[in-house]
């Protein structure tokens, strides 16, 4: 028989067996108020190596978010083995748990009862390595104000963390929602604490759903490595601010009421070994920048890789007026791009001293509401008035000039030939146009933009071919003179050039940072537009050599055999075809040019 020491042991042992498989498969309901595990030892005071991320921050009654769980991406390849996962009203973080969960990971993670409600907590199911957990929960009926999420994530048996702190959502309607009461657990983690990201920035969206400042122009920051980006997106309350690009010590934006760093509002992520830190920032005058005293910051998150710095955060649109000089963010501010390396030593939140060195490189946008942007009157005017010129008015003349020559030989304005005036005319309106709008962006800009790429060359390229044309038409010889054939040449040759250029700069110039068009489409009606007007040419055209060919058989049939038709009805009837195809394209032309510029004026 077994002495009593031996049978202690025994007990002993199916005690923490039983204990230690009870942990294992998540039974861990008791666990629910303070979300501790009994595992006997104190929770790690090192940074969690995890975080929590939602797919939306507003909610109403009834409604669901995805609750992600998953290992922060620069931690390596840190899996955990058991997890809680519950809701709290933010206002009483200590208060029972909020809503219910369904699972996604069936077979990783299981509902448990908390409180009074079934499936108010998820945990895990066996003590299998894990690096992401879902699962979607469902606000209540009668939700509090605002909710935050938090986990307590067992990476092993002695290493674990209590109640990492997750984004704070927000009852949609609801205004003034008071920040949680501070705890031990809880104090200023909720708004300063930073998350990795979990997916690269991309340009997709930009134009429609958010606005964007990108150098080069149109590049992708998700496949670019080399592309700076800002995007930020208006909110119901807040505006959604991405920032990326290849520095190595720090990337920031501000936001200016003139064209001139100082006095500014900024907006900083500064790399910290292999962390990021984002703090917001003010310029005093033409000094560095001073980190501001009161976190205005939410849902920061940030990337390291490949020398490429990624921060990500939102702000309030509207802020206390107490809170230092922050802007409010319903406001048109020019914008400010500027990287380089940090400044020499570890500057803390409270020193107050320059943070960055003069070692930087800037890139500035145009003015816009971050609240609601829209691309600036002069720059939308010089995107109208270049479309109607090359689009319209000069694609119209030069069908005029090419097949109505003969229709009208009798018909006269201002003594000279109709189709000559009509010509005239739309070509003088087309340098017109060109010139206002030419000169548009230098008026906005105070000078050249150095960052619009080949646009503004091409621009001025057309600006002198269009010049070039009416002087070379003043000094054209007479029509029976044998160098006449020189000047038809050189006349067809700069125009045909002119119109490519144009069309090219066209294209160019609405992926501009200033007019931003919303794509793809956008670039499918402008090339539909372009299409069309190539078809009616070659259609008349191939009208225009068809007729020929077939008077002269004509001709030769009426000398030999008819002789019935007469050459004024043949005339009138290729006359009438003309006339009915140029009223169809200015039809599809207008209607075209009618969407472009009504994108023009909803930018």
């Amino acid at each position: 028989m077994p002495g009593p020491h031996l049978l202690l042991v025994v007990v002993v042992a199916v005690c923490l067996i039983k204990t230690a498989s009870g942990f294992a498969n998540g039974k861990v309901s008791r666990a629910c108020g303070d979300m501790m595990p009994q595992h006997g030892h104190d929770s790690s005071s090192k940074p969690a190596p995890y975080n929590i991320t939602l797919d939306k921050l507003t909610f109403s009654p009834g409604d669901h978010i995805t609750v992600t769980l998953l290992v922060v991406p620069t931690s390596g390849s840190i899996s955990f083995k058991g997890f809680l996962i519950e809701a709290r009203d933010a206002g009483n973080p200590d208060g029972p748990a909020v809503g219910s969960f369904s699972l996604l990971n069936h077979s990783e993670s299981q509902l448990l009862h908390c409180g009074h409600t079934q499936g108010s907590a998820v945990s895990h199911t066996s003590k299998s390595k894990k690096t992401e957990i879902q699962a979607m929960w469902e606000a209540p009926k009668k939700p509090p104000a605002s909710v935050q999420f938090m986990a307590t994530v067992v990476q092993k048996y002695k290493v674990y963390w209590v109640q990492i702190p997750g984004p704070v959502v927000s009852l949609n309607g609801v205004t003034g929602v008071p920040p949680p009461n501070p705890t031990p657990t809880t104090t200023a983690a909720v708004t300063t604490t930073l998350s990795a990201l979990t997916r690269p920035f991309s340009s997709e969206g930009c134009g429609r759903s958010k606005s964007c400042l990108r150098d080069p122009v149109g590049c992708d920051p998700g496949r670019d490595p080399l592309c700076f980006f800002l995007s930020f997106t208006p909110e119901e309350r807040t505006v959604l601010f991405e920032l990326s690009g290849p520095a190595d010590g720090y990337l920031s934006f501000a936001l200016s009421l003139d064209k001139w760093m100082g006095n500014d509002d900024i907006y900083l992520c500064v790399r910290d070994g292999d962390s990021v830190d984002i703090n917001a920032a003010y310029v005093s005058g033409r000094t560095h920048p001073e980190l501001a005293s009161k976190n205005v910051l939410s849902d920061t998150a940030w990337q390291l890789a490949d020398g490429v710095i990624q921060c990500r955060f939102r702000r309030d649109i509207f802020l206390p007026r107490q809170i230092e000089s922050r802007f409010s963010l319903d406001q048109s501010y020019f914008l400010f791009i500027a990287h380089g390396r940090a400044g020499d030593g570890v500057i803390h939140r409270h020193d107050r001293q320059p943070l960055i060195s003069t070692h930087q490189t800037v890139i500035t946008g145009p003015p816009k509401n971050l609240a609601g942007s829209r691309s600036p009157l002069l720059i939308k005017f010089h995107g109208v008035f270049m479309l109607v010129a090359w689009m319209t008015t000069v694609t119209t003349g030069v069908i005029i000039a090419r097949y109505f020559k003969h229709d009208w030989p009798e018909t006269r304005l201002f003594g000279r030939r109709l189709w000559f005036q009509v010509h005239r005319a739309l070509m003088t309106l087309t340098v017109l146009l060109t010139c206002v709008g030419f000169s548009l962006p230098f008026i906005y800009r105070g000078g050249w933009s150095r960052h619009a790429g080949s646009h503004p060359y091409l621009g001025c390229t057309v600006m002198a071919l269009s010049f070039i044309q009416p002087i070379m038409a003043l000094l054209r010889p007479a029509t029976d003179s044998s160098r006449r054939y020189i000047f038809n040449w050189m006349h067809l040759g700069t125009g045909t050039i002119a119109r490519i250029l144009a069309v090219v700069a066209i294209f160019l110039g609405i992926q501009q940072q200033a007019l931003l068009l919303p794509g793809p489409w956008s670039n499918g009606v402008l090339a539909g537009c372009v299409v069309w007007g190539v078809l009616v040419d070659l259609l008349l055209e191939f009208h225009s050599k068809a007729v020929i060919v077939t008077g002269r058989t004509l001709a030769e049939d009426e000398d030999e055999i008819l002789g019935t038709h007469s050459d004024n009805e043949k005339q009138r009837k290729v006359s009438r075809f003309k006339k009915i195809v140029l009223a169809v394209f200015l039809l599809g032309n207008v209607g075209f040019l009618s969407v472009l510029l009504n994108t023009i004026r909803n930018v």
